[in-house]
């Protein structure tokens, strides 16, 4: 009988994906949008490249 250990994904936390990020700084200007400027850029959300999107990695004890 296999049983399969699998342990909460360290890189996302068992989210399954990672949180994009952003960065505001008024010193810099991104994009402008109308009469607007947007001071902020941001990464989108992206899958675990860990888990591949699981949320958990094999564990590799296995009992003897």
């Amino acid at each position: 009988m296999t049983q399969e250990n699998k342990t909460v994904c360290p890189l996302c936390q068992g989210k399954k994906i990672i949180a994009g990020t952003c960065e505001c700084n008024a010193e810099w200007r991104g994009t402008q949008k109308g009469e607007d400027w947007e001071e902020c850029q941001c990464s989108p959300e992206q899958q675990c490249e860990m888990c591949k999107g699981t949320g958990y990695i094999d564990s590799e004890k296995k009992c003897s």
